[in-house]
């Protein structure tokens, strides 16, 4: 019993020491099976959308501006410049006056808190008023041609004339000779057009803009030129690949702002063709702004072929292939040529080899 009782405590001892080493055994090669989880690839940020965008540049906003735009008639003139106010513009309108010389028609909205002073502001036409309408805008001037004068009292226009009817919200820059140092502000306009009753708000028209990383496309234009209709009198852009903007010259040379002494800039510029007659021996114009035609669009230093058009009440859009061109956030400069000789003999884009090669 006893060499049995032995045998059997040793074999029962063997057994528990093999299940033992077979089990870590097993522990291990489970241990060693076990997949190591994979890192989670980092989750982008999204990058939120702003609540508000100023309707004209779509530039993000704080508050919604739903302010009535003031536009107001900006002397271009060379003793006129440089000008004060204009980097402070949503938009930009650059057409012909009387002696080949272009008119600036400034459209502010969006940026309703800018205190500086506008101007040197000048006389109105026809044509001028149908743009700055055309944002449902306070039209703000210093005289006119009698055409133009017809429209703003027979029409009952929403209109602030420094000469006419709203001398007291003008004043006069001693330091510069008249008729180049005529000024006003938002502050003054806004002050006028109250007391003089008109809407304070108005229907913004929109437009549609780009997302800002998106790519551009078309055609390389880093330099663009522009001739109204002077030889001696040329609009040139150059784009800043750092800022991605257009910079502004005139005969060469920077066009700056007076207040801020920096020159001028715009994210898209869009030059288009409109037929031109001459009405009279001063040289008043009528310039056709409902017929459409070919237009091109420079964005982030690219060109883009396009036409425009204008719908009944509405303002000038730009399109291809049927779809309206978006622009890049920022603000937009539009420069009315003539259709004659041609609508690209307007427009020269110097190549890289420094020959000058139409624009479209």
């Amino acid at each position: 019993m006893k060499k049995t009782s032995a045998r059997y405590h040793a074999t029962l001892l063997i057994m528990i020491v093999t299940i033992l080493l077979t089990a870590c055994g097993q522990g291990k090669t489970l241990q060693e099976e076990v997949p190591v989880a994979p890192e989670l690839p980092e989750i982008e940020q999204q990058v939120e959308k702003p609540e508000h965008v100023a309707p004209l540049t779509g530039m993000p906003l704080e508050e919604p501006a739903t302010g009535r735009p003031f536009a107001v008639m900006i002397n271009n003139m060379s003793k006129a410049r440089p000008q004060s106010g204009l980097t402070h513009a949503d938009i930009v309108y650059e057409v012909l006056a009387e002696g080949g010389i272009t008119r600036l028609i400034a459209i502010y909205q969006s940026e309703e808190q800018f205190e500086g002073k506008i101007g040197p502001i000048r006389s109105i036409r026809p044509y001028l008023i149908d743009i700055g309408e055309s944002y449902n805008g306070v039209l703000v001037h210093a005289g006119g041609s009698p055409d133009a004068y017809a429209i703003l009292q027979k029409q009952r226009k929403d209109y602030m004339d420094e000469i006419t009817n709203a001398g007291n919200y003008y004043w006069r820059d001693k330091s510069r000779k008249a008729p180049h140092n005529l000024y006003s502000d938002l502050a003054k306009l806004k002050e006028g057009a109250e007391k003089k009753k008109y809407a304070q708000d108005a229907a913004i028209p929109a437009y549609p803009f780009l997302e800002e990383d998106s790519l551009p496309s078309g055609e390389e234009a880093k330099r663009i030129e522009l001739q109204f209709l002077l030889k001696n009198y040329r609009v040139s852009y150059e784009y800043d690949e750092e800022t991605k903007l257009y910079k502004r010259y005139i005969d060469g040379k920077p066009h700056i702002d007076l207040e801020t002494e920096e020159q001028l800039t715009a994210t898209n510029l869009v030059v288009l063709g409109a037929d031109h007659k001459t009405l009279d021996d001063i040289g008043r114009l009528a310039i056709n702004l409902e017929q459409g035609g070919e237009a091109v669009l420079f964005q982030r230093g690219k060109m883009i072929e396009c036409r425009w058009s204008r719908a009944p009440g509405d303002i000038i859009r730009i399109s291809r292939d049927g779809r309206e061109l978006p622009f890049y956030p920022g603000k937009t400069y539009y420069h009315i040529v003539p259709n004659s000789p041609t609508f690209d003999s307007h427009i020269v884009i110097p190549s890289s080899d420094n020959e000058e090669q139409s624009g479209t």
